[in-house]
């Protein structure tokens, strides 16, 4: 049996948007020992493959995580197998907030160092020795009292959605960001620190990493941003976040509330709709209004225009021998680059005429 897909991507995303099986987007993570990873990674992609499961999931000697999407007519037989693997049972699983079924295309599962980047050494700390793990409600009212609050997660992600007052850390990276608010929460070691990212797994390291730095009330969202729109809604809380939450997968988004909080990055517009550049050597992702998107192609510069209207088999011999770090995609996610940048200026410019 072939353990991984060969199906081209663009043939996989065409199929998907034409899909109509009713699925399950969710994500789910756990820090488990696991003997042999690459045995356990064959054993889960043909379990989940057979339930026509599809997603990203990573598999590491300290556990699991995952996003993906289930079937509905399979959806209480991927419940049983999770409750009957020792690894997998007893996982909180975060259930999409908003879900069109078409957040995944093809299964992927791989085996990494570690289920999440972080650039820590572990072994010079406890990382289960996490903050305490804080509800919906629990999580407000700590708010309301002063405390705190650190988004844990990337530029481009709290660029769209952040809780009210929070400390916005301006990384690319998880691994960055852990230096980054140390430095910013120097001297605020006995202070209430909250914490929060999207479905709890970033949280889980840092809270752990900031107690051995001797930060002594160090508190995470339970379940993260997921779980708490859940609650919010369950329980008729008022939400102290605003915006979307971004998400890694084809949706690109989450809506929490209808707060549009960002802009397009090429004509300024208020905006919080992800995309990425329709020029594959580039995919820079970056925020595209309606209104740009289709004036500019679903792409980010005249440039990455010009590429993508090539037929696509002469983009791939452009792209034959080409070294990535000269590619044109050099401008880290998100971010307003040189090639926006002109775009934005020429609109501003006819806009002011």
């Amino acid at each position: 049996m072939v353990l991984h897909n060969k199906i081209d991507k663009k043939v996989l995303r065409e199929k998907l948007a034409t899909d109509t099986t009713a699925r399950k987007t969710l994500s789910f993570y756990k820090y488990v020992h696991i003997e042999n990873p690459n045995e356990f990674r064959d054993f889960l992609y043909k379990t989940l493959d057979e339930m026509g499961c599809l997603g990203r999931i990573y598999v590491a000697n300290e556990g699991i995580n995952a996003q993906m999407s289930v079937p509905e007519e399979n959806w209480n037989a991927f419940e049983v197998f999770m409750q009957n693997n020792d690894h997998l049972k007893n996982t909180p699983l975060k259930i999409a907030v908003v879900d069109n079924g078409k957040s995944f295309y093809k299964l992927k599962i791989k085996v990494r160092p570690k289920v999440l980047a972080d650039g820590l050494d572990d072994s010079t700390f406890n990382p289960w020795n996490t903050g305490n793990h804080l509800n919906a409600k629990q999580f407000n009212e700590a708010l309301e009292n002063g405390a705190i609050v650190v988004d844990m997660r990337n530029h481009y992600e709290s660029e769209v959605g952040h809780f009210i007052g929070a400390i916005k850390p301006d990384c690319d990276t998880f691994r960055d960001e852990l230096a980054m608010v140390e430095e910013i929460l120097e001297g605020k070691e006995d202070q209430k620190i909250l914490m929060y990212c999207t479905g709890g797994i970033r949280c889980e390291k840092a809270s752990a990493y900031f107690k051995h730095k001797g930060f002594k009330d160090v508190n995470q969202l339970q379940g993260g941003i997921i779980e708490y729109a859940h609650q919010i809604k369950e329980e008729g809380l008022e939400s102290k976040y605003i915006g979307k939450n971004f998400v890694f997968d084809e949706r690109l988004g989450e809506r929490i509330t209808e707060d549009v909080i960002a802009q397009c990055h090429q004509c300024g517009e208020p905006c919080d709709d992800h995309t990425n550049c329709q020029n594959l050597d580039c995919h820079l992702l970056f925020i595209q209004c309606p209104s740009c998107k289709e004036k500019h192609e679903n792409c980010c510069s005249d440039d990455c225009i010009e590429i993508a209207r090539l037929p696509i088999e002469e983009q791939r011999e452009k792209r034959k021998g080409q070294n990535k770090d000269n590619a044109l995609n050099v401008f880290k996610k998100g971010r307003i680059g040189e090639k926006i940048k002109p775009i934005r200026e020429h609109n501003s410019v006819l806009k002011d005429c």
